[in-house]
């Protein structure tokens, strides 16, 4: 691994380790992350995700060990580290080292990491349904970027790629369609862009957030509704949003293969654009 990791004030390059066998989140799982990207010189909404960070933490219980402002300063630094324009992955992580179930708050550590992570290359994605379900707000912290939740999402991504696909879709309780393992889900009809009405069974991404702005900006009319599965497969483009890879086009749903289309492409230049300053 090509990375920096800053833990209890210093930098400390490779893989680490931080956790002893007996710490809380290890057992507990009182743990929460965040994504953020650096390429091509930019780091488009990193406050934002230092923010979300320190929500998700407090939503699990934790207290961030410090501000969200300090956060970014300190991922600032270690982007500082690299070469301009290395493309990297940036993640605050916060976890508990102490309590019975509940997590004490005061034992919340964070590790900041920076590491060299290639963007994935937009050259399209094969998805196909998956049997494994998003939760709902009662019965998971489904507002925190939570490692709890990751569990399930992976269940779906390993039931898609032993099928030869390279993503799952994942349902809500109700059977409507949330998002991918790993990322927000996007449709085109009709010249209109489609997207999951946030309901509370999957992170309202901040990339997703910030292409609708984008696009309704640009006149592109955007709904944000409930949509079913079978809507996805008679859409005219699929793409997702998320923070690892911000932009991919749908090329294949289950049997049905798609082209790039000209909705997507918009959103992908609107947000490059977006970053770069624009």
């Amino acid at each position: 691994m090509n990375g920096w990791h800053y833990i209890d004030g210093a930098w400390i390059d490779g893989n680490p380790l931080v956790m002893g066998v007996w710490s809380h989140a290890i057992w507990m799982g009182a743990a929460v992350f965040d994504g953020a990207r650096a390429f091509e010189g930019v780091t488009p909404d990193l406050d934002r995700h230092c923010r979300r960070a320190v929500r998700s933490a407090a939503t699990l219980g934790l207290r961030s060990p410090m501000p969200a402002e300090r956060i970014q300063e300190i991922a600032l630094d270690g982007v500082a580290r690299f070469p301009k324009g290395t493309p990297l992955y940036i993640r605050p992580f916060l976890w508990s080292e102490d309590g019975f179930m509940a997590p004490d708050p005061a034992s919340t550590r964070i590790a900041i990491s920076v590491v060299e992570s290639p963007l994935p290359a937009p050259s399209g994605t094969a998805v196909c349904l998956s049997r494994f379900r998003r939760p709902t707000p009662e019965t998971a912290p489904t507002d925190a970027k939570a490692v709890c939740h990751y569990a399930q999402a992976g269940r779906a991504h390993g039931e898609a790629k032993r099928r030869g696909f390279d993503d799952a879709v994942m349902l809500d309780v109700l059977g409507h369609v949330a998002e991918l393992s790993t990322a927000n889900l996007w449709m085109a009809k009709d010249g209109a862009a489609h997207t999951p009405v946030p309901n509370g069974t999957f992170l309202n991404g901040i990339t997703r957030q910030r292409v609708i702005k984008l696009l309704r900006g640009a006149g592109v009319v955007v709904h944000e509704r409930t949509i079913t599965f079978e809507d996805l497969r008679e859409a005219d483009e699929l793409w997702s949003t998320g923070n690892y890879a911000k932009l991919l086009p749908i090329t294949r749903i289950e049997d049905r293969h798609l082209q790039p289309g000209p909705i997507y492409a918009r959103a992908r230049e609107l947000y490059w654009a977006f970053a770069h300053g624009g």
